[in-house]
């Protein structure tokens, strides 16, 4: 079945992201705790491609499907999941890359560079980092994996941002610079 999609981020609603993302059923790699591990020798560079023993992945449905199986654990380390084993992975800076954001109901949805997209709120969190001179953004978008805000959707929260540089987002407010 060939691989469509999602429309337009600006275009959608709350309630068709909302749709689109309950859609799509992710493996539960939360809950799947296997003994043996290794190493994948797969690598996400900071740009967000991936790598594989030193050959770039080209094939985005490749990559998505990696994706799904991704979970960093809490000392920071990333591991691709199956019931039957976890392979560790190097990432660069973050697992995604957020590559669109659109405004919608008091709501921010960003799009990744893996076509998902994310509702920053409670369960998303926009985080600030580095400092005044070069800040970082990251959203939380699952598993402790997180998506690295581009230059250009880092641009388009300064325009939606308020006098003190902050967007809020399903009622919680996020500073755009570290303090």
């Amino acid at each position: 079945m060939p691989y469509a999609p999602p429309p337009d981020l600006a275009a959608l609603s709350l309630a068709e992201i909302a749709a689109l993302n309950a859609a799509r059923r992710l493996p539960p790699v939360d809950q799947w705790e296997p003994e043996l591990t290794c190493d994948s020798l797969m690598t996400i560079r900071a740009d967000g491609r991936w790598f594989h023993d030193g050959g770039e992945i080209r094939r985005p449905a490749m990559v998505r499907a990696f994706a799904s199986l991704l979970r960093r654990d809490p000392t920071g380390q990333h591991w691709l999941v199956t019931p039957f084993e976890k392979q560790s992975i190097e990432v660069e800076d973050a697992a995604f890359i957020a590559t669109d954001v659109a405004q919608q109901d008091n709501a921010l949805a960003f799009r990744l560079n893996t076509d998902e997209i994310v509702v920053a709120g409670p369960d998303h969190l926009l985080t600030a980092r580095g400092d005044a001179e070069t800040p970082a953004l990251y959203l939380a978008v699952r598993h402790g994996a997180e998506a690295r805000i581009n230059r250009s959707t880092w641009l388009q929260l300064v325009d939606l941002a308020d006098d003190d540089l902050a967007v809020e987002s399903r009622g919680h407010r996020f500073p755009l610079v570290p303090s």
